[in-house]
């Protein structure tokens, strides 16, 4: 089911419901202290102008890359992309993922994990200081982190047994179930502070951050279902600076938390920026109210994020609607815009994941339109 079907369809997400929760989420934000909730907005938005380079990564002739979900930049340059390619089974509880490494001109250089017992439904990969590479798998539920050389060093999660007769998509009741240390249900995201610890984004059914140690050790989560400060609904991308303090892409609230490494809540910004006149959609019909409460698809509402390197970050943030990319300071405010959505080089089908090994170089992967871009954005 897609973001946008289940947005719309689950009995959490649809009809009156979205409505009641959007107003509550207003609420809870407004009865916020003032310094804890920023605003990103302008009347006048800066408009960045930027490239996209042809042809960033190359895959070999008569190999192909199915919905590009996730992409990542190693210390060398390479470039990682995650593909819900090379798909295996029926339309429905099809196994789709593949993870390449491309060399810094875009030349192929291998696939990783070809076969491998977690690969279901290909969320995001990421990679560490030390170069590891970590992927995150929506539909075995796990996180699996390889070495630079491309063998499995370290698995988190457990995917369902195939031979259990209850083997079955996840369900999403609300309220979710509660969350058991060291399981995750449909994990989205994973980031570091500088001790090498990791952070979890779990997900889609669970609504929390969970934290390991760099021995792979649990050492606790934080969240819940819900709109108030520290809690999720659907934490899709997660981020963390040079200071330690954690980014989460809080999706179908339409915010972005942050957090210390304990779970303490800091503070937390939404983007509000008008909608172009005549903008259409990557997809579908332009989001009708229902759509726009239930934070999906709202403006603004954080699909990806990353934070770039370097004495100066800055936090990018992309939407699906109207399908564009906001530069922010790390205190939330808005330094610029670009994009829309569209097939064309310059435009975006639903940005998955962003890359951002540069303050004005981004990598973006996308979905609908099956490939990754390479932005250069002029100063």
């Amino acid at each position: 089911m897609s973001p946008q079907q289940h947005d719309l369809q689950c009995p959490c997400c649809s009809g009156a419901w979205p409505r009641r929760r959007f107003l509550a989420a207003a609420a809870a934000w407004a009865a916020m202290p003032a310094l804890a909730h920023a605003q990103s907005s302008a009347a006048n938005v800066p408009s960045i102008a930027y490239e996209s380079v042809p042809d960033p990564v190359r895959l070999p002739v008569d190999q192909y890359f199915g919905e590009c979900s996730g992409v990542a930049v190693n210390s060398h340059g390479h470039v990682f992309v995650l593909s819900r390619g090379n798909t295996s089974g029926p339309a429905y509880g099809a196994a789709a993922a593949q993870l390449f490494e491309f060399a810094p001109d875009g030349r192929f250089v291998r696939e990783i994990g070809q076969h491998l017992y977690a690969w279901s439904f290909a969320h995001t990969v990421k990679i560490d200081r030390h170069d590891h590479i970590w992927v995150t798998d929506k539909g075995s539920d796990m996180v699996i982190k390889f070495t630079p050389q491309g063998r499995v060093e370290m698995v988190f999660g457990r995917k369902q047994e195939a031979a259990d007769e209850e083997t079955a998509p996840l369900k999403h009741p609300n309220p979710p179930l509660p969350a058991e240390p060291g399981r995750f249900r449909q994990v989205t995201d994973v980031a570091w502070d500088s001790d090498d610890n990791a952070y979890i984004s779990d997900g889609y059914i669970n609504s929390r951050v969970a934290k390991v140690d760099k021995d792979g050790n649990w050492l606790k989560s934080w969240g819940d279902r819900g709109t108030g400060p520290g809690q999720f609904h659907t934490p899709h991308s997660i981020a963390v600076d040079a200071q330690n303090r954690v980014y989460v892409a809080d999706r179908s609230n339409r915010r972005i938390q942050v957090f210390d490494t304990d779970g303490q809540f800091l503070r937390q910004f939404t983007i509000d920026v008008p909608v172009p006149p005549g903008a259409r959609p990557a997809i579908g019909n332009i989001p009708d109210e229902a759509a726009l409460a239930a934070g999906t698809f709202a403006p603004g509402s954080p699909w990806a994020i990353c934070i770039s390197p370097g004495p100066n970050p800055v936090l990018y943030s992309a939407d699906a609607w109207p399908g564009r990319i906001y530069k922010l300071t790390l205190d939330g405010q808005l330094l610029g815009v670009l994009g829309q959505s569209g097939k064309q080089l310059k435009q975006f089908g639903w940005i998955h994941q962003m890359a951002c090994p540069a303050e004005n170089v981004l990598y973006v992967a996308e979905l609908l339109n099956w490939r990754v871009q390479k932005l250069v954005l002029r100063a």
